[in-house]
């Protein structure tokens, strides 16, 4: 059944109480039916009806509606996009640190949700570090009865700082899980804006550089850290979560589990690097990840970075060299060896062949064909 008319439904805050908001596009007919709902009252503010969040209400509205108007409840029942990690939920920083009686800390039932829902340890860390530092901007005022307003002022006061736009959205995504995660709000903050994306160019490589980056790494645990991150093209939790049953020899593949946004994926196991990881095994002797650390946990990722950063300074590498950017490198000599884009998404991961399109901007092969004008 197709419907003409369509009513939203969202959660509303108001007087620290919580409504049912109902935003739909005038009609008489809608305006007749929505003043059947008991306690129904108009918002100025939100601009939109609303009536108190209770089961019997919500029932109400559907059984008013039915066959009139498609309710729309994407913005009020919750859904999570949190990633199911194979990782120990640590806090031990948030627990081991000094206490202060002038500094207000994360509830903790903002630690519990973070918990339950197998938020990855690094965003725990990013979330708790920002949504204090909101807190602590209200240190004189409760946070439950804190409002848009406040957020906004808090942005604009981020915005002042010339905080980056990553650590804004970190700020709006740790205050919004407070509000509509912990306190049961979906999207009561679905009004704020967020700061404009920056499309910001890959750093790539030569190939050159890297196969020198390699050479330059004598120890065969290293090196081999440092080929598997261009030659599969892995992000450096990818590298860190292989375990020695997820490199395929026999097909020339690497299985990649726990990836981002909890997929798993086929990606390219490079000739040479399969010799280097044969004499890596037999000297290093890995029982359970490909790489461990002294007492068998997983390789720190710390760790990963150094190897990366002193082969890229052993190879007399100007540029300021990341794990990240050797797959960013990945992807991008694979596109100028005439690679077909979907392929490389599906290597990379992505979702969607946009984000992939990406290194279509800084592919050398893009620009071959375009004589210089001064050389014309």
């Amino acid at each position: 059944m197709k419907f003409s008319q369509h009513i939203t439904i969202k959660h509303l805050l108001i007087d620290n109480r919580k409504f049912i908001g109902l935003q739909f596009y005038a009609n008489k007919a809608l305006e007749i039916l929505v003043k059947e709902l008991q306690d129904i009252k108009w918002s100025e503010e939100f601009n939109m009806y609303y009536v108190p969040n209770n089961k019997p209400n919500l029932d109400s509205i559907y059984s008013i509606f039915k066959g009139v108007a498609w309710i729309d409840s994407k913005y009020f029942f919750q859904h999570t996009r949190s990633k199911q990690l194979d990782e120990t939920f640590n806090i031990d920083w948030y627990r081991k640190r000094g206490k202060s009686e002038n500094y207000k800390y994360c509830p903790e039932s903002y630690l519990q949700k973070l918990e339950l829902k197998k938020y990855a340890n690094n965003t725990v860390k990013s979330y708790v570090t920002a949504f204090e530092a909101f807190i602590n901007h209200f240190y004189d005022k409760e946070i439950d009865h804190l409002n848009e307003n406040d957020i906004r002022e808090y942005l604009q006061v981020l915005t002042q700082e010339k905080r980056s736009n990553s650590y804004n959205n970190t700020a709006i995504n740790s205050i919004k899980f407070y509000y509509e995660i912990v306190l049961g709000m979906p999207n009561r903050l679905y009004r704020i804006e967020r700061p404009r994306v920056k499309m910001k160019l890959p750093v790539v490589l030569a190939k050159e550089d890297i196969k020198r980056m390699i050479n330059c790494t004598p120890n065969i645990k290293h090196r081999c850290i440092v080929s598997l991150l261009y030659s599969a093209g892995l992000r450096r939790s990818e590298l860190l979560n292989l375990q020695i049953s997820d490199i395929d020899s026999s097909r020339m593949l690497i299985h990649v589990k726990d990836a981002k946004g909890n997929k798993e994926r086929y990606t390219l196991l490079s000739k040479n690097t399969l010799n280097d990881l044969r004499t890596y095994y037999k000297q290093w002797k890995p029982t359970n990840y490909l790489f461990e650390s002294p007492t068998k946990d997983k390789y720190s990722p710390n760790s990963v970075g150094k190897i990366v950063k002193t082969a890229a300074i052993k190879a007399k590498i100007r540029k300021k060299v990341s794990a990240h950017i050797l797959r960013h490198s990945f992807a991008t000599h694979l596109l100028e060896a005439g690679t077909d884009i979907r392929y490389i998404q599906i290597l990379l991961g992505h979702s969607s062949t946009k984000t992939t399109e990406i290194y279509t901007h800084v592919a050398k092969s893009s620009f071959d064909s375009i004589k210089n004008p001064l050389d014309l």
